[in-house]
């Protein structure tokens, strides 16, 4: 009962946490911890140690599902689509066809093929996982069997993603671009059919080899369903106990986020002017992986070439807008699609990060993050620009927003605490991101002068190829885009 009362009461701190930090994976792993305990004390209560002992592993096979914490996903992600990307262009190239590497971005001749996070061996990796500690439990295979086999199942993970990877350059190479998605979901469904086969006759080999040392077991005499712990008599007064703590929790924590919300006062609310008269201006298609990582209600990515000055040469823009409305997602999802982010990935190297104020006229000025980039292999540098703003503001301090350089401090658990205190949850937020990619070196203090005349300037109307902001009326039902 103490441990079933200390389980619960820690319940109520964790959904407190996850309603304003639903990105924060360790409560994932601590909420999963507090609904195993108390699953496997009622098992206990139920039928005694025999019930505990032949449920144990199904019950905590729930930690399987629970993502992983960023510091140990996040190495092996860029790890692995690195060392896949690496492979599969030094493999193409055995055939004779030229692929260089950028980051996580085979560069062939036909164009650039990105190894995604789905094509590096990442979600089905932990499939694989999966997958071994099922077939391991339910051949009874020994501790060392199971570990044997969980790293057999890896291994095949990560040979089918490699060869995943170089039949998508092969397409790629052979034919075109556009070809890599009508073979792209059929090749991942492959990896998960091979990881599932292999598995299976591994466990089966595990299996076999260790009949013949297997000690006879010792027959059950008395069912599972006829043991009774004298703790049973417990199991409804527990029961009710639980269901009522649970409703509790939710309308607690519901009310105690709606009264701090009543005291947020709106913030500005403004959109963009698309240049859609600008040279080359054209809308870029958003990728359904990003659109599944994001969850947007609404985005858009368009891309146009700038006019550069005399001593410079045309500049290529891309501006992405993302909107999401209140209470639908994580704040954090909004911090997902950054420069700083993205880019790496492609293999630019980060060169400068600063904060800056932006004032568009006497009632409207936005922070952004400045960040810029450079090619490691050429003079082509990147100077972005990325904006975060949620629809209401608190009374207190929220430096998670400001995107400081470096470690960002809404990650650490004094900034999301205070989130916890002041009831802050997604109260509705768009983030604005504006690339410029020029061919030679330019000075980010220029293109910092130009960027800040544009944005002060709204009669200018894209002058120079810069963006201009609108705001819009603050009515509740304002169209956004």
């Amino acid at each position: 009962m103490a441990i079933v009362c200390s389980a619960l009461l820690l319940l109520l701190p964790i959904r407190l946490f996850e309603v304003a930090n639903p990105d924060w994976r360790p409560l994932g792993w601590m909420h999963a911890g507090v609904v195993v305990t108390v699953t496997l004390i009622f098992f206990w209560i139920i039928g005694g140690t025999s019930w505990l002992r032949q449920f144990a592993f199904p019950i905590a096979f729930i930690f399987v599902a629970v993502p992983w914490p960023s510091a140990i996903e996040q190495p092996i992600v860029q790890g692995l689509m690195r060392a896949i990307a690496g492979a599969a262009a030094e493999t193409i190239s055995l055939f004779g066809v030229p692929a260089e590497v950028q980051g996580n971005l085979i560069r062939l001749p036909s164009g650039v093929v990105g190894v995604n996070e789905a094509c590096s061996g990442v979600r089905s990796l932990q499939t694989s996982i999966m997958i071994g500690l099922l077939f391991g439990e339910l051949k009874r295979l020994t501790v060392s069997r199971r570990i044997i086999l969980v790293g057999i199942a890896i291994a095949i993970a990560l040979f089918a993603n490699f060869l995943r990877a170089l039949f998508l350059v092969s397409i790629a190479a052979r034919e075109n671009l556009a070809a890599i998605g009508r073979w792209h979901d059929l090749a991942g469904y492959a990896i998960v059919a091979l990881v599932l086969a292999g598995t299976m006759w591994a466990a089966w080999r595990l299996a076999k080899r260790e009949t013949g040392k297997r000690k006879p077991e010792t027959p059950i005499s008395t069912p599972l369903s006829t043991i009774r712990n004298p703790q049973s008599s417990l199991l409804p007064t527990i029961s009710f106990v639980l269901l009522f703590w649970l409703v509790a929790i939710d309308v607690g924590v519901e009310l105690w986020y709606r009264s701090h919300e009543r005291s947020m006062s709106p913030t500005p609310q403004w959109t963009i002017r698309w240049p859609q008269d600008l040279t080359g201006f054209r809308d870029l298609p958003i990728d359904e992986g990003v659109r599944a990582t994001l969850r947007f209600d609404q985005g858009r990515e368009a891309t146009w070439t700038a006019k550069g000055t005399p001593d410079s040469s045309p500049r290529r823009c891309f501006l992405f807008f993302f909107r999401w409305n209140p209470g639908g997602s994580s704040v954090v999802r909004a911090r997902a699609h950054r420069p700083d982010i993205c880019l790496p990935a492609a293999g630019w190297q980060q060169r400068s990060d600063a904060n800056q104020m932006y004032f568009v006229n006497d009632q409207l000025s936005l922070p952004f993050r400045r960040v810029n980039f450079v090619q490691p292999s050429s003079e082509v540098t990147a100077h972005s620009f990325f904006c975060l703003q949620e629809d209401r503001r608190t009374n207190e301090a929220r430096p998670d927003l400001e995107l400081p350089a470096g470690i960002q401090p809404e990650w650490s658990f004094p900034a999301r605490w205070r989130a916890v205190r002041d009831g802050v949850r997604n109260t509705g937020q768009q983030v604005m991101e504006f690339v410029i990619v020029s061919p030679d070196s330019v000075s980010a203090e220029r293109i910092n002068a130009e960027f800040a005349e544009n944005a002060e300037s709204a009669e200018k109307n894209w002058a120079g190829g810069m963006p201009v902001f609108h705001r819009v009326a603050p009515a509740r039902d304002a169209p956004w885009g």
